[in-house]
Formats: structure tokens, C-alpha cells, sequence
């Protein structure tokens, strides 16, 4: 298996005048959760979806610096952000399936990507399914509306869906801030199973989840990167007296 992880590189955003993300440098690892942290509006959103160019659809924004994967700078102007965001898999705040019908909706990437072949297809959407722990639940209605799923379900597809066209990153944005706890249990647990082949970074609003799904943290505080360190030690001895302060509640 391929240790594919990502390293941002001075890494700095702009949304017009305003600098929202200020010269950060971070190294991913493959197999392992990272957790971005820190109060709203700290930049941490801004810098996920830099890392596979999410930012390029927000007009008047500017990113200096580096993003590699491997030998590759993402943030050349020569990069194919199709192919880019077939290897960088996004997971948003709130799931947004497709009005399609649950097959359809895992099978769009796959197929977009060139495969037509109706058996291969149906093997990546029962593979993409199960490693999303939904296939027990879903397979009696694959070609049923998957509008029709509860909103945990909805969010378990649509990691089904970014790993179905085979990335090698994953990148979740408060995936589960929209959920309840049972579902949230659900998506935390399938977290932990899927860093076993995937580089995962994972914006959160919620102490308690970072500190349970996270092998390492990044605090980040107006646009800056305060600390970086293991999550074990940022939660129980940080370095910096601000992360403290936020890691306690005494802000943010």
C-alpha cells in the first residue's frame, strides 16, 4: 500500500485584502487522522479546502505558497484539479447526496472516471458501501432514492462516495456537526477503520471528538498555526498557554 501523505508549505490565503490564513506549514500523514481545531472564523476551514482546491471556486481568492503529494506541487498552475480531487476525497459539514438513487450516487465517480464495465461498477459500489458500513443497510434498495436515507446514512454515503473513485486523502469538514450522537458514534468509528488506508484530515468544532478520532492536532487561531504536536499531549500538556485556554473552554 502506498504511503501517500501531504505537506502544506507556507501556505497562505487570501479572500481579497484580507489575509485569512497566514503562512502555515504542516506535515500529513498517510495512514493517520489529523484534527485542525480552534474558534470560528481561525482559518481552519479556509486551510482544508485549499488542500485540494476548493478555494479556486471563491471569487477574489489568492493561496501562495506549497501543497505536495509525493513529487507534485498541487497549486501549480498545471495541476488537473479533476484528477486532483479524484486523489483528494472531500466530505462536507452537512451530506449532500446526489437526487439519485444510492447506486447511483457511488457509481457517478468511478464512471466519470472512465469505467463503464457494469460488473466492475457493481463490485467498487458494494466495496465502497461496506467500507462505509453502510451495505447492510443499503443493499436491499441500492436503486432507491438516496434522499430517502436518514441524515447519518446520508453522511456515511457520501464518505462512500469520495472513496469509491479510490483516493489517497481524505478530507472531512465538521462531518458530523449536522448529526445526532448515535450518528456520530457511527462516523467516528468509521474514521478509525478508514485511517488503516487513508491520510485523513479532519476539521472539528468538538473537543471530545478530536480528542477520540485524532492522532494529531493543529490549533489554529486568527489564520495562524499555534501549535502542532500528538493529540495525547496537546490534550493533556500543550505547549502553548492559548492552546490551553481554548483545549478548557476558558474561549472560543
Amino acid at each position: 500500500m502506498q504511503d501517500v501523505g501531504l505537506k502544506a508549505k507556507n501556505l497562505s490565503v487570501f479572500y481579497g485584502e484580507k489575509q485569512a490564513v497566514k503562512d502555515i506549514s504542516l506535515d500529513f500523514n498517510a495512514r493517520q487522522v489529523t484534527a485542525l481545531i480552534g474558534p470560528s472564523g481561525c482559518g481552519k476551514s479556509t486551510f482544508l479546502r485549499s488542500l485540494n482546491r476548493m478555494n479556486d471556486l471563491i471569487p477574489g481568492a489568492k493561496i501562495t505558497g506549497e501543497v505536495w503529494i509525493g513529487d507534485q506541487n498541487i497549486l501549480s498552475p498545471r495541476t488537473d484539479v479533476v484528477l486532483l480531487r479524484q486523489k483528494i476525497g472531500m466530505v462536507w459539514q452537512r451530506p449532500n447526496p446526489f437526487h439519485k438513487s444510492i447506486y447511483e450516487n457511488i457509481a457517478f465517480g468511478p464512471r466519470y472516471h472512465g469505467i463503464r464495465d457494469k460488473k466492475k461498477l457493481d463490485e467498487i459500489v458494494e466495496q465502497s458501501l461496506r467500507k462505509a458500513a453502510l451495505w447492510e443497510e443499503t443493499k436491499d434498495r441500492l436503486h432507491k432514492s438516496a434522499l430517502a436515507l436518514s441524515g447519518g446514512q446520508q453522511q456515511r454515503l457520501c464518505i462512500a462516495r469520495s472513496i469509491a473513485v479510490r483516493p489517497d486523502i481524505i478530507l472531512m469538514d465538521e462531518p458530523a456537526s449536522a448529526l445526532d450522537p448515535v450518528s456520530t458514534a457511527k462516523i467516528e468509528e468509521l474514521i478509525a477503520e478508514l485511517k488503516q488506508e487513508y491520510c485523513i484530515i479532519i476539521v472539528t468544532h468538538n473537543m471530545h471528538q478530536a480528542a477520540r478520532v485524532s492522532d494529531r492536532t493543529a490549533f489554529f487561531l486568527m489564520g495562524e498555526l499555534v501549535e502542532f504536536d500528538q493529540t495525547d499531549k496537546m490534550f493533556t500538556n500543550p505547549a502553548n498557554q492559548q492552546t490551553s485556554d481554548y483545549i478548557s473552554g476558558r474561549f472560543g
